[in-house]
């Protein structure tokens, strides 16, 4: 095929440019709810339950409810609650 600077590429070419590429979850600074749940392993039900009661920050983007991957990390590690060291006799 010739492109518009005159320069002939491949269909192959073309179709790998044409092809969507799937990006990393962690890359990404807004993610899903199904998402959140893969990466919390917490249930898509109590994500939407959390967010209704506003215990888990999110975004809403439209009709989208979405969750920025900075203050998801902040708000997991506000919520871990550490061992107790041992009490020695």
């Amino acid at each position: 095929m010739i492109t518009r600077a005159g320069s002939t590429r491949s269909r192959e070419d073309e179709d790998k440019d044409m092809k969507h590429t799937p990006t990393d979850a962690s890359t990404r600074r807004f993610l899903s709810v199904q998402e959140v749940a893969h990466y919390t392993g917490l249930s898509v039900h109590t994500l939407y339950a959390m967010v209704s009661q506003r215990r888990i920050p999110f975004v809403k983007m439209g009709r989208l409810t979405k969750f920025d991957l900075r203050l998801l990390d902040e708000w997991i590690a506000k919520n871990t609650t550490l061992p107790m060291p041992l009490k020695r006799p």
